[in-house]
């Protein structure tokens, strides 16, 4: 056997030894302008916050190392992964020490973007070597994060999938604010805790929603960015058009209480309760769950013949985006107090075509009892590579049917009302803040159920 020289000897342990080396990913850079450094595709997934939580779990649920007790309702194949042990407040030695316990691959924040939150993220990265990224998913950057975090996490067609449901679903009330005056928008007011004297501010992630669809958000001359509290008086000052109420408590009350009838949206009867099973449509937590919210504050700001099919829509959405296929009966419990009114047999509905419509619906128009059609599938696995792709088309929308309406379950499903993914009994008491260790800033607090067999609000 012929001696190798030692150049050729050096060469080929040098290819042994890059073998042997894990293989990485291009540099991430994130929104805080922090460059990393990603696993070619993370097989476990730590989210630093409840925003991250649903982000992850509408993407590759089976990837993530741990999850608060309040996510877990929502995320299907992930129910089984360990409960994250920090609390708010905590610093990043409290992450990191959980973070090391959980051994994940990479560590994703969603929300608000600060150098609070970034200096954050360093030191948790510096104490235990974890990649740790941050993202801003707010509605403006939305799409972008799905695409990238989709390829991040080795399923770019799922991640394209839901950055061009989040296109419509953004363009479609942006079409709708283009046509109506500035002067013809409602004046709402958004009531938070069970007495609904908190409140979000314009600017604010709680508040991001209510902003995003043009409405006047009475409480603005108290500033921007944050939650306040209120008192009875300032409401009654106010006089809003439209009250949303966070927690059912509120919205009986105000409905219910002879002093409210004062008030010019209980007269009217324009009080509405904000579905927030299995997250929230305006926050809790303000993540990528607002998105099916744009289209009920459509219907609910600007009604016209011009709407989607909510119910269908609302079907869709559960399904493409949980995994979730809803009874008529969860359905209703949770649209009729959020004011979607029944479609009457045989009236018409016009939708809007082009890039402003819903996507089209993977379930096909059906009348209750009838099996709907499944969704496409959720994810295929994809090779990571740079974080950016190339905006899709959206298609344009089909008219739905009247009666169109969520699938009937079968099975277990039809005789106990369960739903994949929704819990019947809560994990937490009302109002108690979601499991998290947040960078500095409130983060949202932890949604309550809404359908049957769940603890009511």
């Amino acid at each position: 056997m012929p001696l190798r020289s030692p150049a050729a000897m050096a060469a080929a342990l040098l290819l042994l030894i890059l073998a042997a080396m894990p293989a990485r990913a291009a540099d991430f850079t994130d929104a805080a302008g922090r460059r990393v450094v990603l696993p070619v595709e993370p097989r476990h997934v730590m989210a630093a916050s409840p925003t991250a939580e649903v982000l992850v779990s509408v993407l590759a649920a089976d990837r993530l190392a741990g999850l608060s007790r309040v996510a877990r309702r929502g995320v299907g194949a992930a129910r089984r992964v360990p409960v994250l042990g920090w609390r708010p407040g905590m610093g990043p030695a409290s992450m990191a020490e959980t973070a090391r316990r959980l051994h994940p691959d990479l560590i994703i924040d969603a929300g608000s973007v600060t150098p609070e939150r970034a200096a954050f993220a360093d030191e948790v990265q510096r104490q235990t070597g974890i990649p740790y990224i941050l993202v801003d998913d707010s509605f403006a950057r939305m799409p972008e994060v799905l695409r990238a975090i989709g390829v991040v996490l080795g399923v770019r067609p799922r991640g394209k999938e839901l950055a061009i449901y989040a296109e419509h679903a953004i363009a479609a009330l942006r079409g709708r604010l283009l046509i109506r005056a500035p002067d013809a928008r409602p004046h709402i007011y958004y009531g938070q805790r069970a007495d609904g004297l908190e409140t979000a501010l314009p600017g604010s992630p709680s508040g991001e929603a209510i902003d995003e669809a043009g409405a006047i958000n009475v409480a603005a001359p108290l500033g921007r960015g944050q939650l306040v509290a209120i008192s009875r008086d300032d409401l009654f000052a106010w006089d809003p058009e439209i009250i949303i109420a966070e927690q059912r408590a509120f919205y009986d009350s105000v409905r219910r209480g002879s002093g409210s009838r004062r008030l010019a949206a209980v007269r009217n009867k324009r009080v509405y309760l904000a579905p927030a099973t299995p997250f929230g449509w305006i926050d809790d937590p303000p993540g990528v769950n607002r998105l099916i919210g744009l289209y009920w504050l459509s219907a609910l700001f600007y009604p016209d013949n011009t709407q989607e099919d909510l119910r269908t829509t609302v079907c869709d959405f559960y399904d493409k985006f949980y995994g979730i296929k809803l009874t008529n009966g969860q359905l209703e419990a949770m649209v009729r107090p959020a004011g979607i009114p029944a479609q009457a047999p045989g009236a018409p509905v016009e939708p809007l075509v082009g890039l402003g419509a819903a996507p089209p619906s993977s379930l096909s128009p059906t009348t209750p009892g009838t099996p709907a059609m499944p969704s496409a599938p959720s994810s295929v696995p994809g090779t990571p590579d740079a974080a950016s792709s190339a905006l899709g088309t959206a298609p344009m929308a089909p008219k739905p049917s009247p009666t169109a309406s969520c699938s009937a379950p079968s099975g277990i499903q039809a005789l106990t009302g369960a739903t994949p993914g929704i819990s019947p009994t809560p994990e937490t008491a009302p109002g108690a803040v979601t499991p998290g260790v947040p960078p500095p800033g409130r983060r949202g607090m932890a949604p309550s159920p809404s359908i049957p067999g769940a603890t009511p609000r």
